[in-house]
């Protein structure tokens, strides 16, 4: 009996390439990109741990260890900073991470074709709003004076209205939940993709046993998208200290600067303002990294055991 051998092994790695071709090529550019833009600049995360000079460039700079580290560290915004940075991330981790299913749950039951597809529609079209527009709507409609949340109380009261935006410990919700309004719609494709597949003869059997539409949302839909929520939770996990700089940086003000100062902020400032330090802020940004990294590998094993579902 002559039994073929497996692809894999008749088959070169050049020659499968070869018949690959057009996939491979469709991988180039990401790859290229990747490259460019994520490796080649670790080359320059040396000088963290020198003292790095623009004249004597990133090889000529000396050595001088863990000393931007520990400086930061000592520093008595570090603590401050931290808090600020986590307080954002895990506000920000914990609703959003909820609220793109339970749209997608929602939008699932749905009959009405027409009715559904124009809330996603309407739920989808903040995510295309950039940041830079999105920050000057929130100010324009939190102004006390001309804005909509200002006339409103100005009607309302007599009062003149306070100035959220000046209230410290209003900065991370007006940060959070503006990003829900904007990334929610967005974030729920991936958990549709995901009910779209789902079988349809366990709901049959559950209808025939008389589970109602909530059971089968418990029983059916939710294991459904079980795997893919805990792949998604474990890559949110591995961003937690990546709080948006650019968002942040725009909703700063001298009044709210106590719980809006985070690491990536932080870093442009010790880069680009008045006394910069490339060493120091680079030093500040690999411990935000490191983090990161100890973060989602620590949650990905937690995953790998509890549910057997990991990224790998």
């Amino acid at each position: 009996m002559n039994i073929s051998k497996p692809y894999t092994n008749r088959k070169g790695l050049g020659k499968r390439i070869l018949r690959a071709r057009q996939l491979y090529l469709f991988l180039l550019l990401p790859l290229v990109y990747l490259i460019i833009f994520q490796y080649v600049p670790m080359f320059g995360l040396q000088i963290a741990f020198k003292e790095y000079s623009i004249s004597k460039g990133i090889i000529g700079s000396p050595w001088i260890g863990f000393k931007y580290f520990e400086k930061f560290f000592k520093d008595y915004n570090f603590l401050r900073i931290l808090v600020n940075t986590l307080r954002v991330s895990l506000y920000s981790l914990a609703v959003s991470f909820f609220i793109p299913i339970v749209l997608a749950l929602s939008l699932n039951c749905l009959r009405n074709t027409k009715v559904k597809k124009t809330v996603q529609t309407i739920t989808y079209i903040p995510h295309f709003v950039s940041t830079v527009v999105l920050v000057g709507m929130v100010n324009q409609m939190l102004n006390p004076i001309i804005g909509l949340y200002g006339n409103a109380v100005q009607a309302i009261t007599g009062v003149r209205a306070t100035d959220i935006l000046g209230i410290p410990a209003a900065f991370p919700h007006l940060y959070v939940w503006t990003g829900i309004w904007q990334n929610m719609g967005w974030g729920s494709i991936i958990y549709m993709a995901a009910l779209a597949s789902s079988d349809q003869e366990l709901h049959e059997a559950a209808q025939i046993d008389g589970a109602s539409r909530f059971q089968r949302v418990i029983h059916v839909d939710i294991p459904t998208i079980l795997p893919t929520a805990i792949i998604m939770l474990i890559l949110d996990c591995g961003r937690v200290m990546n709080v948006g700089f650019e968002k942040v940086y725009l909703m700063q003000n001298s009044l709210n600067l106590s719980y809006s100062e985070v690491i990536s902020t932080y870093v442009y400032k010790m880069a680009f303002g008045g006394n910069s330090n490339f060493s120091y802020s680079t030093a500040v940004g690999m411990f935000n990294s490191v983090v990161n990294f100890v973060l989602i590998m620590s949650v990905n094993q937690i995953s790998k055991r509890v549910s057997d579902t990991s990224l790998w």
